[in-house]
């Protein structure tokens, strides 16, 4: 404890009959190097747990009370001068955060190198953190009037529902076997019914039991939310399915906090924050889409819900569920079977589900050669053919490019000029429907000047395409095409522009749903968990940037982000039949057809992706071979921030460092964008073969890295992240 912190007064052992020593979590400011929990007195003991109110140096804040460090419990030793403070209050009424919570925040800060209490109180909803003990008793007593405490239901009337084989096998095994398990199931297998099996089968056996189940982005928890209460609701009670996440309001996300905190709530929907859930009772975990990069978190404390999905469910003796189409090569590596070479074989089981419900089809994947079309088209004619075929016969189609606005950026011909951001080395992205350039980093924006601020020119033109121009583009190729229902073809986007606005997602997909929408021309976000029941076509149009980037985590994403897309087409083979039968088809335009992804890609082949992909990266001992972490730093210079790097770098090595003989430190380097908003950024990749290692040298730096920072007093900000996704 420091004494900027504690040094105020307050009452004493001597003013107050008799207190007791309890040590709080509260979130300190980052970088203060007050990491352990704080001291306080009270007039009774407190369960670790509780919720309380403190002071923090003029402030008073939410902390939770947490275990000693030591099992006797004696009390600190203050430096000289620096006087115990006492509690403020206690949020009665809501029970201690049991002993399993306690043990997920500590490793999470542990494990990702970040103080206690700021994993501990961001774990906690918002509105939890303002609120004084008597708004919270009140809020309480509100709450306790409105509950229908009377049984809905019996478990045992649920319907049953008839499962494939396949479904079935899957759901044997979790049922009986401990896990984790990876569900590799293709694109329409039905993983979503083996989850709900899954919860439903918990919830019969335990009357107390309660499932977590997380989505890697809001947008996906709609849906997932209305088949779950459509499930569940009869039987336990709307109440009993919540959902978590930032797109709700605090006092929604405070409700649903404190349903599953009570175990009211038996089943919760999430994004990755759901992850640190107080649930008592946890039975189950699913994560579904577990390769999404969403899940790992890019600000603060910079952990991964799917990681800590697995440790969690290991802890409180919960089975955990990884469920996608594209897993990703950690978890897929992490189920290999048993051969020779491993007789072991990873620490998951895989279960596997190829085919579709139903007598649904995978879509025919077509590569079209970029180099044997037309100079300049966007659209190749036998894309452009297909679509048009598709529309007329009143079917749908998806259009895929992940970059929003109308163009990367703006060109002078004449001089050179680009529309680069003034605060970021990056372009101002072109958004033609209002007339603006904005950059997608910092968030500057301005009006589309008239004429070259370089040379005048007024000649001055887009370069590349965003979902705008496609959008613009596909309006006019299709604007005499004629659906069966005797009306123009309708063009509709999505993306993070269209869907600003509370609601406006929601609106769209039903447009899409209801059929109202003919081409659907969209970013990442519609490529991946939507069921889209008429869609039998879908089109990348440029998706070659990643084949040739620096992260080598970069063909793993396009990979499944392209199998996630293709996935969204002939979902239902009623209605595919209905149409005549035509088989869906995924279309990928591309300038290197014969690159092996693609390949892969066409035969829907992941195992020989990821068979691929993870032998040159045993080759270059990359993960899943080796373990990473990324120190970076923000300063007001990019040889400020370097220069903090290496010293960070120096001093770990003169030091000898626990681990050190096992940790390869490379040298400082800019990011690829490396100044945001003004601040210029650089890394320094830390590697090991050993995750031990890796860990303790990471801990033992964190001091090292508190002293440098000292002494380079232009560093803004430094951060670890552990694992990282992108380098």
């Amino acid at each position: 404890m420091t004494p900027e912190i504690a040094a105020t007064p307050a009452p004493t052992e001597s003013d107050t009959p008799q207190t007791h020593w309890i040590w709080v979590a509260v979130a300190t400011p980052a970088h203060s190097s007050v990491g352990e929990p704080l001291s306080y007195v009270s007039p009774t003991p407190l369960e670790p747990g509780t919720l309380v109110r403190v002071p923090l140096g003029r402030r008073e804040v939410l902390g939770v009370v947490w275990d000693p460090p030591s099992n006797d419990g004696d009390a600190p030793v203050l430096p000289q001068g620096v006087k115990p403070r006492a509690i403020a209050g206690v949020l009665e009424g809501i029970e201690p955060l049991s002993a399993s919570w306690r043990k997920l925040t500590a490793f999470t800060a542990r494990y990702y190198q970040r103080a206690l209490g700021e994993v501990a109180l961001a774990a906690l909803p918002p509105q939890l953190r303002d609120l004084t003990p008597e708004q919270m008793n009140r809020r309480l007593k509100r709450a306790a009037k409105g509950k229908d405490k009377d049984p809905v239901g019996d478990a045992a009337a649920l319907p049953p529902v008839a499962l494939s084989e396949e479904q079935a096998a899957a759901t044997q095994q979790i049922a009986t076997q401990p896990g984790p398990f990876l569900l590799y199931g293709a694109t329409g297998s039905g993983k979503t019914e083996v989850y709900l099996h899954s919860v439903q089968q918990l919830l019969a056996e335990n009357p107390l039991a309660q499932a977590l189940v997380m989505v890697p982005e809001i947008n996906l928890t709609p849906q997932l939310e209305q088949r779950f209460l459509e499930r569940f609701a009869p039987i336990y009670g709307a109440d009993s399915v919540v959902s978590m996440h930032s797109g709700m309001t605090n006092p929604q996300r405070l409700k649903s906090w404190l349903a599953a905190h009570t175990g009211e709530a038996r089943i919760v929907l999430g994004t990755r924050m759901a992850v640190f859930a107080s649930m008592p009772h946890l039975g189950l975990i699913v994560v579904d889409e577990e390769h999404d990069a969403s899940y790992k978190q890019q600000e603060g404390a910079r952990y991964s819900a799917r990681d800590l999905s697995v440790w969690r469910a290991r802890d409180q003796n919960a089975k955990v569920i990884l469920g996608s189409a594209t897993p990703s090569l950690e978890s897929w590596h992490a189920s290999r079977p048993a051969t020779a070479e491993s007789p072991q074989g990873g620490r998951y089981q895989r279960l596997d589900m190829p085919s579709r419900i139903g007598a649904a089809e995978l879509p025919r994947v077509r590569v079209v050669d970029m180099g044997q079309q037309p100079r300049g088209a966007v659209f190749s004619p036998p894309l452009l053919q297909a679509i048009v075929q598709r529309v007329e016969r009143g079917e749908q189609c998806l259009v895929l490019l992940n970059r929003r606005g109308f163009a990367p950026v703006l060109h002078c011909k004449e001089c050179g000029w680009k529309s680069d951001c003034p605060h970021c080395s990056a372009h101002q992205v072109f958004h033609k429907i209002d007339r603006t350039l904005r950059c997608h980093h910092c968030g500057f924006t301005q009006r589309v000047p008239h004429s070259c601020p370089s040379c005048g020119n007024v000649d001055i033109a887009p370069m590349g395409r965003g979902t705008e121009q496609l959008e613009e583009q596909l309006a006019g190729l299709l604007r005499n095409v004629i659906t069966p229902e005797r009306r123009a073809a309708r063009v509709a986007r999505i993306d993070a522009d269209t869907t600003r606005t509370k609601g406006s997602l929601e609106e769209q997909l039903a447009q899409v749903h209801s059929g109202e929408v003919d081409v659907l021309v969209g970013t990442q976000m519609i490529a991946k968990g939507h069921d889209f029941r008429r869609i039998t076509l879908v089109a990348a149009v440029q998706p070659d940037g990643a084949l040739f980037s620096s992260d080598f985590r970069a063909p793993e994403r396009l990979f499944a982000l392209l199998m996630q897309a293709a996935g969204r087409a002939g979902r239902d083979a009623q209605y595919v039949a209905a149409q005549g039968g035509n088989p869906p088809e995924m279309w990928v335009q591309t300038w290197h057809p014969e690159h092996s992804l693609y390949t892969s890609l066409r035969k829907h082949d992941y195992p020989k992706f990821a068979a691929e992909q993870l032998e040159e990266r045993a080759d270059a001992g990359m993960p899943p071979f080796a373990y990473q972490a990324l120190i970076r730093a923000d300063a007001r210079s990019q040889e400020a921030a370097q220069a903090f790097l290496k010293a960070a770098s120096d001093a770990a090595r003169e030091a000898q460092l626990p681990g050190l003989d096992h940790v390869f430190l490379f040298p400082p380097v800019p990011m690829a964008v490396q100044r945001i908003a003004n601040v210029e950024r650089a890394q320094m990749l830390v590697e090991s073969t050993h995750r031990g290692a890796l860990q303790h040298f990471l801990a033992a730096w964190q001091g090292v890295l508190h002293a440098v920072r000292s002494d380079h007093k232009t560093v803004i900000r430094w951060l670890v992240d552990v694992d990282p996704q992108a380098i």
